[in-house]
């Protein structure tokens, strides 16, 4: 007799260090069944070359999860010269190959020139949906859809190494960056071609990888263990002004209602937490000077 697995309302954020080979929503759905969760959602796609710091939020965070997702990031790249794929990285079919005959003090002032505002054309084979399909789905049919360039930004690039075709870069970057596509313009700048061989994610909203466990350990754990690796459901929104409420307030508050609050308010979205430190959600200021729900937790359930 197969027994069906009770699912649990357990929640908090858990910093994933996604294993290659790993889609995001496959690392995803192996975290949830770990957790035996009733609900979970991961915050910005990893492709499965891609390894690295991967934060996934279990129950109420997931209510906060797109506040990870548009946070900055940053990452490890490694760039292989003289070639270009069909994919931009190691995955895809070698397009063209070339010569390679640039120097370390070509490379790095290349880099240069994409720090700060630059527009990307997203590739062919990203999760981006062209009338509700992924585009990877239309370029494994050979089909080219039209896209748009994104404004982005490049807040800086690190050179850590650099060899005669192939060199390791530290990127930070705002939310919607390709670093494959980063690869294959700064190959293009330098008139070589480039492609992506390895990417790994470091840094997202606050989190580091250092923080992050992998599978392996989340399986070696009893759940007791695990649940202890679980940061709570605020953390992922740890860089907005916070706020209390007294008991009268907290509790007009999660019935939905606009409050007041003494003092001088901060304009933007807002912590709230009642007098006991408890997170009751967030929230933003009106008007009127009131402070109103935005999206609160489950009492009781945090």
């Amino acid at each position: 007799m197969q027994f069906k697995r009770i699912k649990r309302n357990i929640n908090g954020v858990l910093l994933l260090d996604k294993p290659l080979g790993f889609s995001s929503n496959q690392a995803l759905q192996k975290v949830k069944w770990l957790f035996s969760a009733a609900k979970a959602g991961h915050t910005g796609t990893l492709d499965p070359l891609a390894t690295g710091l991967l934060p996934i939020c279990l129950g109420e965070a997931t209510k906060f999860a797109q506040y990870v997702t548009d946070a900055d990031k940053t990452y490890i790249a490694t760039i292989k010269f003289g070639a270009t794929t069909t994919t931009g990285d190691a995955e895809g079919v070698v397009l063209t190959t070339s010569t390679v005959n640039i120097s370390e003090v070509q490379f790095i002032e290349t880099c240069q020139q994409f720090i700060g505002e630059i527009t990307q054309i997203p590739p062919m084979y990203s999760a981006l949906k062209f009338e509700g399909k992924p585009l990877y789905e239309y370029a494994r049919e050979g089909l080219d859809i039209g896209r748009q360039p994104r404004l982005i930004t490049i807040k800086n690039i690190v050179v850590n190494a650099f060899l005669i075709d192939t060199a390791q870069i530290t990127i930070s970057c705002s939310k919607g960056t390709y670093i494959r596509t980063l690869a294959e313009d700064i190959g293009m700048a330098l008139g070589c071609g480039a492609h992506l061989i390895g990417l790994r994610r470091t840094e997202t909203a606050g989190y580091l990888l250092p923080q992050a466990v992998t599978i392996e350990q989340l399986e070696a754990m009893t759940i007791e263990a695990r649940e202890a690796q679980l940061l709570p459901v605020d953390s992922s929104i740890a860089y907005l002004p916070k706020v209390t409420l007294n008991a009268d307030a907290a509790y007009f508050l999660l019935q939905g209602q606009a409050v007041w609050l003494a003092g001088k308010t901060p304009v933007g979205d807002l912590r709230i937490y009642d007098e006991s430190n408890t997170f009751l959600g967030l929230g933003f200021l009106q008007e009127d000077g009131k402070i109103a729900p935005k999206r609160l937790i489950v009492k009781n359930n945090s």
